[in-house]
């Protein structure tokens, strides 16, 4: 049966709801965040992690999909706010009124860079940064490094954009970039417009290091001191260049179609795929 929704914004789960949707000051300094919608939930719960608290709306618990899901014996329990009081607390428009709040990993970066990885600097748009977290995880990419200047991480909006893709990743936030491709031990290539080659021209299958910078200003001058190399996407007409998240995307995606064509290769030879590095 529906339990009586929560009508005071005095309750602590409430209050912290409403907390760790608006703040990221709260969010790094609880470790926590929020996760909104059922589908966002149930990718989390099917990692089987547990969350801190579930929460549903008064709509929400009579919505049948979610109904069903919350019946299910494997289902965490729940406790129900009153739709204006879900409203309030929630950062993103949930059209199915269920939110968990979870604590997120903070993995240990790791002494040395021998594998590929993503590199992001002062990403600022949640949709954007989500998306590439999104297209990261689809394409088999499972580290990602972000600057200071990045839009939190583990912000709703970033989590509902990635829809799930956070579970899949080691996730670095507030890393300082120009020292992490120093170190890498592949080569570290910068999604750029100037100096650079057609990306389809270049190797990227090996254990390199992609960077994609901000929407408008795109990399510092610092951090394309650091790199290996520079690699653009040729386009037609007047564009001048693609937003960060779709740039970014069809880089990991050609990443991805090199592996595939390189194993595909290594079989009709009945050899082993070559080792050879990206760029080199």
């Amino acid at each position: 049966m529906p339990s009586t929704p929560i009508q005071s914004p005095d309750n602590p789960w409430a209050r912290q709801l409403r907390q760790l949707s608006a703040s990221a000051h709260q969010r790094r300094r609880q470790g926590k965040t929020v996760l909104d919608g059922i589908h966002l939930v149930q990718a989390y719960c099917a990692t089987g992690a547990q969350p801190v608290q579930l929460i549903v709306s008064e709509s929400g618990q009579r919505h049948p999909e979610l109904q069903t899901w919350l019946q299910h014996p494997a289902t965490p329990p729940s406790i129900c706010l009153s739709d204006r009081l879900f409203a309030a607390c929630s950062a993103v428009q949930s059209p199915v009124g269920i939110a968990a709040l979870i604590t997120y990993p903070t993995p240990e970066p790791p002494t040395r860079l021998q594998e590929p990885c993503l590199m992001l600097e002062g990403l600022q748009d949640p949709g954007n940064l989500g998306t590439l977290l999104r297209s990261a995880a689809a394409s088999g990419m499972q580290r990602v490094f972000l600057s200071p200047s990045c839009a939190s991480a583990w912000s709703p909006r970033v989590c509902r954009a990635a829809m799930g893709a956070h579970f899949h990743l080691a996730i670095h936030e507030d890393m300082n970039l120009c020292d992490l491709a120093r170190r890498q031990e592949g080569p570290v290539l910068a999604a750029a417009l100037t100096q650079a080659q057609p990306y389809y021209s270049q190797d990227l299958s090996g254990t390199l290091a992609l960077v994609i910078g901000n929407e408008g200003s795109g990399l510092s001058e610092a951090l394309l001191q650091q790199v290996t190399g520079r690699v653009y996407i040729p386009m037609q007409g007047s564009t001048e260049s693609l937003n960060a998240a779709v740039a970014g995307s069809i880089l990991l995606f050609e990443r991805q179609r090199q592996l595939a064509l390189r194993g595909a290769t290594a079989l009709s030879t009945g050899g082993a795929p070559s080792r050879t590095d990206a760029g080199s």
